[in-house]
């Protein structure tokens, strides 16, 4: 994980994982939008995944 990638997910979490899929974009939208800190660590997580 880069560190502009971090700062993306900190900043607008949903931009940092578009490229893993639809699923992981859907899911870090819904849960910034329920709260910023459940989406930024929920994208953290995705790009802290090998894949």
């Amino acid at each position: 994980m880069s560190i502009l990638r971090a700062l993306l997910a900190i900043f607008f979490p949903p931009l940092a994982v578009i490229d893993r899929g639809c699923g992981s974009v859907l899911i870090v939208l819904i849960l910034t939008i329920c709260g910023w800190v459940p989406g930024v660590i929920a994208a953290l997580v995705i790009l802290n995944k090998n894949s």
